[in-house]
């Protein structure tokens, strides 16, 4: 089987069939199979799922698979991997809009390709910008502080300050990056064989700087396609944990530094790194509560 689409899903019943549907309703000239992996949504959604889709299930063109607990998006992420056929794997998230002929053209790239570990599409949010997650550096301490406190967004098109989301550089151009989204990532098998599965220490965000990150270290290239594209209706599974989505994105700062960054700088580097994560998180914790009072 050439692909394997692992799509994980939590209480967005009316977006995980739209995703699905964007998938199924394009004819694709490739081989492939759709792995749904429910996170234990408590609306019922998981069974309007396998009721809408139950043709394409008998077909085993699409397997349903329903956790008992939520643990993260990297977890349920994993659990389809494991049982994925396809010689690449696409972790697609299910608030998303899979646009015609990007998985073809992502596909046939990777595929050309030898040296290319993951391959990631442009990435549209639903007001039509461009989501600046879908092309990345990795977060070092300097370019993260220029994100961190304004800096990037001041100045914009600034190459020194513009490191982290790489916004000098043409959304529509195909070249290499650090790192991709976990909305639209497309792996080859044999990397995740060599690097392993998903760290499952990130539950909601993280994983996929992490996963590149680990796959680039291990000789394979990363590459930002451009010329293709998917809607992101970014957030639709965690817009009522807002307080809890501000604690696991910073929770991700702090692990990614110390797992990759930590041995590398001083401990003076690494002290006023988790300074500046902990003041950001407090400050947006506090804003939050203050927006919603």
């Amino acid at each position: 089987m050439d692909l394997s689409i692992i799509i994980v899903s939590y209480e967005t019943y009316e977006l995980t069939k739209q995703t699905i549907n964007s998938v199924i309703d394009t004819n694709h000239e490739f081989s492939f199979e759709i792995i749904t992996v429910d996170n234990c949504s408590k609306d019922n959604s998981y069974n309007q799922l396998k009721s809408a889709f139950k043709k394409e299930s008998e077909n085993n063109l699409i397997k349903f698979i329903a956790n008992d607990k939520n643990e993260g998006f990297a977890v349920a992420n994993n659990i389809g991997i494991k049982i994925a056929k396809g010689d690449f794997i696409l972790l697609l998230n299910s608030d998303t809009i899979v646009v015609d002929q990007t998985i073809e053209n992502t596909l046939d790239y990777i595929k050309k390709n030898i040296d290319v570990g993951v391959i990631g599409s442009k990435v549209i949010l639903s007001d039509g910008t461009l989501d600046k997650a879908c092309r990345r550096s990795f977060p070092e301490p300097k370019n993260s502080f220029y994100r961190l406190f304004g800096l990037a967004k001041l100045f914009p098109n600034n190459k020194k300050f513009n490191q982290y989301n790489l916004s000098y550089l043409d959304e529509n151009g195909i070249y290499e990056v650090d790192s991709l989204t976990g909305a639209f990532m497309l792996l080859r098998k044999v990397a995740i064989d060599q690097v392993g599965l998903l760290d499952e220490d990130f539950f909601m965000y993280g994983e996929d700087i992490d996963y590149c990150y680990r796959i680039k270290k291990a000789g394979w290239k990363i590459i930002y396609y451009g010329n293709s594209e998917i809607i992101h209706y970014k957030g639709s599974s965690s817009k009522k944990k807002k307080s809890k989505l501000i604690y696991e994105f910073y929770r991700a700062m702090y692990l990614f530094y110390n797992k990759h960054y930590k041995n590398e700088y001083s401990i003076v580097t690494t002290i006023v790194t988790y300074i500046g994560i902990g003041f950001i998180f407090l400050l947006k914790l506090l804003l939050n509560i203050l927006k919603f009072k």
